[in-house]
């Protein structure tokens, strides 16, 4: 679970995700592309893969490829069994 708050815990790799949500199953290429276009970051494939490799360690994306092409996509599992970890309590205004 430390996986994935780390991964968090960085603005790119938030905007990535967003980008996943929206659209999934991008390239590195059309990621960079869209992480420029849309959030204003100008990084290199270099970084924005090193970025994406600490998603995939963190199982919030998974990859697939095809041919040359590797496809990335969005997992929210993470994410949802830190809600069902630590649901809220419901307070009693009485």
């Amino acid at each position: 679970m430390a996986d994935v708050f780390h991964a968090l815990d960085d603005r790119t790799r938030r905007a990535i995700l967003d980008e996943l949500a929206g659209r999934d199953g991008q390239t590195l290429f059309e990621i960079c592309g869209r992480l420029t276009m849309r959030h204003g970051l100008d990084l290199t494939r270099q970084a924005i893969s090193q970025h994406l490799a600490v998603l995939e360690e963190a199982e919030l994306i998974h990859t697939e490829k095809r041919g040359r092409s590797k496809f990335h996509y969005f997992d929210p599992t993470p994410l949802q069994l830190i809600a069902e970890r630590w649901p809220a309590p419901r307070k009693d205004n009485s």
